[in-house]
């Protein structure tokens, strides 16, 4: 039966939703994501109505709500056209520069290094991305800062820190 279903809705109103989708969101790619996913909240969720007008009435509603969420998310709001970040020159970090040494630190010491000093995130912004404490957060900072001194040999880097 639910195969039978999947098909029948598909094939009713899978146009119906990529129009909805591409109209909402102005991305094709977008708008297969919101069909596909409305689509599953019919399958998981079936209603049984008077007649047609009403159901597609609903998988409109359905739709369009999925679009209302979608615009929502971080994802659609921080995102850009793939050309443009085709059209930013990434920097080449400088062999045997700071960053590589960064990148030879564990995880818990690199990923707080990198957010404060190369992303420009305080202290509180770390904490809340990673879902730790501030104070682990600048007890992370501190350690990181302590063995980058040491790979450096010992003397304190006049550059970022």
């Amino acid at each position: 039966m639910t195969e039978e279903r999947a098909e029948y809705l598909v094939g009713r109103y899978a146009d119906l939703l990529l129009r909805i989708g591409k109209t909402w969101l102005g991305d094709m790619d977008d708008a297969k994501d919101i069909c596909q996913t409305a689509l599953i909240k019919l399958l998981e969720h079936p209603e049984e109505f008077p007649d047609e007008g009403q159901e597609r009435a609903w998988v409109v509603r359905v739709a369009v709500n999925e679009c209302k969420n979608w615009r929502k998310t971080a994802w659609f709001r921080h995102r850009a056209p793939l050309d443009e970040g085709l059209q930013l020159a990434a920097e080449e970090p400088e062999e045997g520069g700071l960053l590589e040494l960064v990148q030879t630190l564990p995880d818990i010491y690199r990923e707080v290094i990198f957010l404060r000093y190369y992303e420009g995130y305080e202290v509180r912004e770390i904490a809340a991305l990673l879902g730790r404490s501030p104070a682990l957060v600048s007890t992370h900072l501190k350690r990181g800062k302590e063995k980058l001194k040491h790979l450096l040999g010992g003397t304190a880097y006049a550059g970022e820190f």
